[in-house]
């Protein structure tokens, strides 16, 4: 839970008592490596903090499920479109290693909101932070090749090799996995 208290207030001073109000609200769970959090068609309830581990986003398929995103450690995860507007999400959400999260529902991030100081900055922040990785990502694939985006996931994620397997690294950037094989011959 102090993780969570110090990714705010590398920004932000949280008061004791609104430090008090938010973390009652926390629930910590631990998942096991690939397990489902969300599956498509269910609606997303929580708004959740990664303290440890990977977890992806995919839009399942019978023929080879689409990843579109990962979340690591220190990051907020959600299928926030779905959290907004409680309506079915489109796509599943899985960890691809033992993951643990802090959890806030919808209804009690309500009452942070209201009953605390600092809940809207709270709120404000990890809608900024998912808005930002997903313009970047729409941005990626505008502007670099499939070989960039490889190279800036292991600039940001050094470590993500041992924790990814390379179908879902190739899914991500938008190639097949036999195309993987061949940027990473170039470049290794």
């Amino acid at each position: 839970m102090e993780q969570v208290r110090s990714y705010f207030e590398k920004n932000v001073k949280i008061t004791e008592k609104d430090w008090q109000i938010f973390s009652s609200k926390l629930s910590k769970h631990t998942f096991p490596k690939k397990h489902i959090i969300l599956n498509a068609g269910q609606t997303e309830k929580y708004l959740s903090f990664i303290e440890s581990g990977v977890i992806r986003f995919f839009i399942p398929s019978k023929l080879q499920d689409l990843t579109f995103t990962f979340a690591f450690e220190n990051n907020f995860v959600s299928a926030y479109d779905s959290f907004l507007t409680k309506q079915p999400a489109t796509y599943s959400i899985e960890t691809l290693t033992e993951t643990t999260i802090w959890r806030l529902s919808f209804d009690d991030l309500q009452i942070v909101y209201n009953e605390t100081q600092i809940g809207n900055t709270i709120g404000r922040k990890a809608a900024e932070e998912l808005f930002l990785k997903k313009s970047k990502r729409e941005l990626s694939f505008l502007t670099q090749t499939a070989e960039e985006r490889y190279l800036n996931l292991f600039t940001e994620q050094p470590n993500l090799l041992k924790r990814i397997p390379l179908k879902y690294i190739a899914s991500y950037i938008g190639i097949t996995p036999q195309a993987l094989s061949r940027i990473r011959k170039r470049i290794y």
